[in-house]
């Protein structure tokens, strides 16, 4: 049921509007202030007796007298990205593709920094004019695979390798990773993002940060917050509870924040409950330095916000791209007094103080040659970790390499490392499926085959599916237009069924920054071809009693439940990167027992998501608003609560083994005092050597607070474990870690009662079963009252 919520009264913030501007994919940018931003040009007038010339930036203790010394003009302009190149006439940086930059002062000894886009890894372009070396980076597996790994080491591998790019190539900061919730499947980003639980959110990006930073650069932790749509992603007022803001959408970036520290923090583009996430100082300084602790410095999402002067008021420290109209209204405010020029030297001491830390400003004189080879076997190995074995009856995976394969599907060939936008690469290659299978020595049906290449570039060769640069410009990629899938006569398929002993179905789809995707047939749903092609390439297997497999390559669940049971097996390879096809081979050739766990639900119909009635927002044709009324139960949480079944569960993923779970034990005893240590044992039962992930629930006790059925509280995987080799895993739980958030206390509760923890291989795969009573309520930590609704809406509960 939808409960109404009182609204609590606020003040309005002052709203601001920039003018004459250009749009551009929803984002805004003043092309004549772009073109008057020079980030070689350094104001000298004498406008402050404060100035001196003997500072000189050196270290933490000289921050303060270099402040002091900086003019107003230095200091607005300092708090103020030199412009984005290509846009307005701005020509590149030196790094060819890096999105940003930062004001120099050479004569206080600040440099300019670069930054470059994420999270898939480096995105710069490859070639630069008049030069035959190349800077191609890697590209690595998305993130909603890592998190598929459930296994944070992987995914610090990966920064550690990410963060070498960034430094050889000479960038300072790396604008990732990102790690919104995936509150609905239909956001067109949500391959950047993790998953639909916090926890996993947290700990994946606390450890991609702690990677990237390994290396002495910057890691940027986005988009901060409540950010899941793209559909006018620039103005949605996103209205949410506190609750349902500090449990599920703040709660990743606290723990991001506390296990990894990162350089920066990008502020999002949407409001939340009416204020921009950059202009809103109970966001970025109530609860991100207050509440949290932080410590680095806060830079919007490119051309984000609408107001600069509440920018800095909010302690939104940098303004990216940044413009000359930007740097003047700063300092036009500080001069008439209506902002303290206090809180640009507060911004520019938090810039500085990461500033210290940079290779720039440690002369660090960078290779342009990092090892591209050795992260192409780490892309290649976090691929496979990542891959999800969703469906193997009677065991059709692996395949031996004796075995003649048919593959059908346009994605065999061309094969999707990853989602479009921002979060692109610019690799040297992607290995197909047909690549990756081919090399690894299985013997491919190749007349087939060769009706499918004759076929895709019969298309692309027409000026509708021709692929073309991005209209964002050459850094962003291509745009690859999608291709109808190739029509299969019955005489192509009975022939290629008689000459393979197993068929291969690849399914592929793509999105990406700017836009949702949609419920429609070749989106969200299979097209009519492609069921097509399911239903008859299976009926002509299994009339032979051979199998059927299907790959997905995709950036994020699709509709399963209408074809699932005409296939004998389902991977999930999701878009692992440039390593695409090696990756997909070590799977079903069992050099890699998958071990992957589905980081977000995948539901039987778009209408069981607990957010499909209220995405992307009101009014449908233009949104303006969106209201969380499903507040804390997304995902799993939903399902779990309210007995909606879906089609794979949170947590869900076979193996080619088999794995037995037992000695379940709470070492404090049955009464909870401040912490407790969860234990449990695994043990490979099967054939063959594997990795499990054991996944720690709670169900808490409903009191002042309800509570969803079970909530994720730790997880943990195993090294490989050899057939009848067995592992304790041993995890600790505190307060913190079990409290609910209370509204009315601003604080985190553990209330009274009796609690079940669950050991389980998923969400509704529960193995064992422990519990423990807490008996009395407890405040576990305070925090300031931040973030209310300003209107009343409908809430769900139970």
């Amino acid at each position: 049921m939808l409960k109404k919520w009182k609204k609590k009264k606020k003040s309005k913030l002052l709203a601001f509007t920039l003018t004459s501007s250009l749009l551009l994919s929803g984002l805004t940018f003043d092309i004549a202030s772009a073109q008057s931003q020079n980030s070689t040009t350094v104001h000298q007038a004498q406008t402050s007796a404060k100035q001196t010339s003997t500072s000189y930036l050196t270290d933490a203790a000289s921050i303060d007298s270099v402040i002091q010394a900086m003019t107003l003009e230095e200091k607005a302009k300092f708090v103020v990205g030199v412009g984005m190149p290509g846009f307005g006439g701005m020509p590149p940086f030196e790094v060819v593709g890096a999105v940003g930059g930062t004001f120099g002062i050479p004569r206080l000894g600040i440099p300019e920094l670069r930054f470059a886009d994420g999270p898939a890894g480096l995105r710069i372009r490859p070639t630069r004019p008049g030069q035959t070396q190349t800077y191609y980076a890697t590209a690595f597996p998305i993130a909603t695979s890592l998190a598929s790994t459930w296994d944070p080491a992987t995914a610090e591998a990966v920064g550690q390798a990410q963060g070498n790019e960034v430094k050889e190539y000479g960038v300072d900061l790396l604008l990732a990773p990102a790690l919104n919730i995936h509150r609905n499947p239909l956001n067109g980003r949500n391959f950047e993002y993790y998953s639909e639980d916090p926890l996993i959110a947290g700990k994946m990006a606390a450890a991609m940060v702690n990677g990237v930073q390994s290396n002495g650069v910057g890691a940027t932790i986005k988009h901060f917050a409540a950010n899941n749509q793209e559909t006018n992603r620039n103005s949605i007022d996103t209205v949410v509870s506190e609750r349902a803001l500090r449990e599920i959408y703040l709660k990743g970036f606290e723990i991001a924040v506390k296990e990894s520290h990162p350089w920066s923090v990008m502020s999002s583009y949407n409001k939340i409950n009416g204020t921009y996430t950059s202009q809103d100082a109970d966001l970025l300084t109530t609860v991100l330095r207050k509440d949290w602790g932080y410590t680095g410095f806060v830079m919007t999402d490119w051309f984000g916000g609408d107001n600069p002067v509440e920018q800095m008021k909010a302690q939104n420290d940098m303004i990216m791209p940044g413009s000359a109209t930007q740097s003047n209204l700063i300092k036009t405010a500080v001069e008439s007094g209506t902002l303290d020029e206090k809180v640009l030297d507060r911004n520019i001491k938090n810039i500085l103080q990461i500033v210290i830390q940079t290779p720039e400003f440690k002369k660090y004189q960078n290779t342009d040659k990092p090892d591209l080879a050795a992260h192409a076997q780490t892309a290649r190995k976090a691929a496979a970790e990542g891959m999800v074995l969703l469906k193997n009856d009677m065991m059709p995976l692996p395949i031996s390499k004796e075995q003649k394969v048919a593959l059908f599907g346009n994605t065999q060939i061309e094969t999707v490392k990853g989602g479009t936008g921002s979060g692109d690469v610019n690799a040297a290659y992607t290995t197909s499926i047909v690549e990756g299978l081919k090399s690894a020595g299985y013997q491919l049906n190749q007349s087939l085959l060769q009706e499918y290449k004759t076929y895709i570039d019969t298309l692309r060769s027409q000026d509708q599916y021709k692929i073309k640069p991005s209209p964002w410009g050459e850094d962003f990629g291509k745009l690859i237009p999608a291709i109808p899938e190739k029509p299969l006569e019955d005489n192509e398929i009975a022939a290629a069924s008689k000459e393979s002993e197993i068929g291969i179905i690849v399914i592929g789809r793509n999105s990406g920054e700017g836009a949702d995707r949609k419920v429609v047939k070749g989106d969200y749903l299979l097209s009519d071809a492609e069921q097509d092609m399911i239903s008859k390439v299976s009926s002509e297997y299994h009339k032979q009693g051979k199998k059927v497999a299907v790959i997905l390559n995709i950036g994020g669940p699709i509709e399963v439940a209408s074809w699932r049971d005409k296939v004998d097996s389902i991977l999930l390879a999701w878009q692992p990167g440039q390593e695409a096809g090696y990756a997909v081979a070590d799977v079903i050739s069992g050099k890699v027992n998958p071990s992957g766990k589905l980081p977000t639900t995948f539901p039987v119909k778009y209408s069981d998501v607990a957010s499909a009635n209220s995405f992307p927002g009101t009014p449908a044709e233009n949104p303006t608003q969106v209201i969380y009324n499903e507040d804390i139960y997304v995902g799993y949480r939903y399902n779990t609560t309210f007995g909606v079944k879906p089609a794979y569960e949170f947590g869900y993923g076979l193996s080619y083994t088999n794995f037995n779970f037992s000695h379940v034990n709470i070492s404090e005893g049955k009464k909870f005092k401040d912490k407790l240590k969860v234990s449990a044992m695994v043990e490979n039962t099967g054939k063959v050597p594997g990795r499990e992930v054991v996944q720690v629930y709670v169900s808490a006790p409903d009191g002042k607070l309800e509570k969803p059925a079970v909530e994720l509280k730790a997880f943990g995987k195993t090294k490989e474990l050899k057939p009848h080799q067995h592992e304790l895993l041993q995890f600790g739980l505190n307060a913190k870690d079990l409290a609910s958030f209370d509204e009315q206390e601003n604080a985190w509760v553990l209330e009274k009662g009796t609690y079940t923890v669950k050991i389980g291989a998923s969400s509704e795969d529960i193995k064992e079963t422990a519990t423990f009573t807490v008996d009395h309520d407890m405040v576990v930590e305070k925090v300031n009252e931040a973030l209310a609704p300003k209107v009343d809406f409908g809430r769900l509960t139970k």
